[in-house]
């Protein structure tokens, strides 16, 4: 059974048509990407999956339940994770506090538990903090622990998030553009991060423009042009369509 399924799912904003009756299946432990030109509607289909937006038609379902306009925190618990395009770090906090702000779905959240720092807590928050610290080795980020970042790089940044959205222990995590602004070489490491959170498991669904990265880790590729689904299939399946051809080339090339 498909682990995401989305059907017929359509979004306007006044008379724009931002997506189209848009329908597809996504199976668990895979890399599966959304693609298109500017303006075709990938990030809005993200935010419609993750409850930032409320679809104005269809259904999008999480391992078989139904889970259509449910909010962010709600499909939190359910297992959905992802980062954003324009970064959303705390920063006045460091690094690891940001990662373990992620993790915060495993703790008591008993007020009068967490006022007073029964045993039980601290030990709660020790297990998270070791738990963030592996977190961002596996990302990369090991040796800035307790760097504030405020001082981080942009690169560290894009990695920090997705060590936050880790640490909420997700089974499908959506990356939005996360080689943004990245020289060839930080592509290819994110690339290879990307490829090894799916293979350890976790359902990786990613909108990316660097074709190079989504045709070298992808299994599935969505194709979207005007809101709508232009095509679907292997990143071969996908490189020989005349039709995606000429959504980025234009009919003429």
């Amino acid at each position: 059974m498909a682990l995401l399924e989305v059907s017929g799912l359509s979004k306007t904003f006044g008379g724009v048509r931002a997506v189209q009756d848009v329908s597809f299946a996504v199976e668990p432990g895979v890399v599966y990407a959304v693609i298109g030109p500017n303006g075709a509607g990938k990030t809005t289909l993200f935010n419609l999956i993750t409850g930032i937006y409320t679809p104005c038609v269809g259904e999008i379902r999480l391992g078989g339940q139904p889970v259509t306009s449910l909010p962010p925190h709600a499909l939190a618990r359910l297992g959905m994770g992802r980062t954003f395009q324009n970064l959303q770090i705390c920063m006045n906090m460091t690094a690891i506090e940001n990662v373990m702000v992620g993790g915060h779905l495993s703790l008591d959240r008993n007020l009068i538990k967490g006022m007073l720092r029964f045993p039980a807590v601290r030990r709660a928050d020790a297990a998270l903090r070791e738990r963030a610290a592996a977190l961002m080795a596996r990302v990369g980020l090991g040796d800035q622990l307790d760097v504030p970042a405020a001082s981080m790089s942009y690169g560290g940044l894009k990695r920090l998030e997705i060590a936050r959205a880790l640490a909420a222990a997700p089974r499908i995590l959506f990356l939005d553009e996360p080689a943004a602004g990245f020289n060839p070489k930080e592509t290819a490491e994110i690339a290879v991060l990307v490829r090894e959170i799916a293979d350890s498991g976790i359902t990786v669904v990613l909108v990316e423009h660097d074709m190079k990265m989504v045709m070298s880790i992808s299994d599935r590729i969505l194709v979207l042009n005007y809101g709508k689904r232009l095509a679907e299939g292997t990143a071969r399946d996908i490189r020989a369509d005349p039709e995606v051809i000429a959504a980025y080339l234009g009919t003429a090339a």
